[in-house]
């Protein structure tokens, strides 16, 4: 076990991020190779999990361009990601909101969460 995590550590990238959840709505800043050229995408779209531990932890964002649905899943130790921005904090009761997927309009609205 500590031989895992020992290889774990090694392949850490040390970048720090936000905590985030289910429900909320995040921007990731994304580098992406076309080439030789290298360029900066902004992902935006609703946080549908959180899964995994350590440097196996990844997150799936969910986001509609136009009328399709458009799910990415990133892993949170990617060297790719540059920032990550919470911009809303989501009130969700469960930890998996695969439901979102059905749902279109008006239904499709995740409340606010208080402080």
């Amino acid at each position: 076990m500590d031989l895992i995590k020992i290889a774990e550590q090694a392949f850490e990238t040390g970048n720090e991020f936000p905590e985030f959840g289910a429900g909320d709505t995040i921007s990731v800043s994304y580098k992406i190779k076309e080439g030789n050229k290298e360029r900066t995408q902004v992902f935006r779209g609703v946080v549908i999990q959180v899964k995994g531990q350590g440097t196996t932890k990844t997150f799936t964002i969910r986001k509609m361009s136009g009328n399709i649905g458009v799910e990415r899943i990133i892993p949170l130790s990617s060297p790719f990601i540059e920032k990550i921005e919470v911009n809303k904090r989501g009130k969700v009761r469960r930890a998996r909101i695969f439901y979102l997927r059905a749902l279109t309009g008006k239904k499709a609205r995740i409340k606010e969460r208080r402080f």
